[in-house]
């Protein structure tokens, strides 16, 4: 794969810890140009949250969000990576 390709990517995230919410969404704000699609679900339930994020992307601006979101108190996340 080039450097300049894009692949399509699904992001799945959650959120244990509620106050993490909005560095969260700061940090997606920032790749809001290669966000396709997001979608969030609260489980009040077990007070936690589920987020999908689809993706269209450099490989290592995918991983790189995802790092900043694993670093996040409370948040976990990992991608799944199309082949195109």
């Amino acid at each position: 794969m080039e450097q300049n390709e894009t692949r399509v990517a699904i992001i799945g995230i959650i959120v244990e810890n509620q106050e993490s919410i909005g560095t969260l969404n700061t940090i997606l704000s920032d790749y809001r140009e290669h966000i396709i699609g997001r979608m969030g679900l609260p489980y009040p339930k077990k007070n936690i949250t589920g987020i999908t994020i689809v993706m269209d992307a450099a490989q290592d601006e995918i991983n790189t969000l995802c790092g900043q979101l694993g670093r996040l108190d409370g948040v976990s996340s990992k991608a799944a990576f199309s082949n195109v």
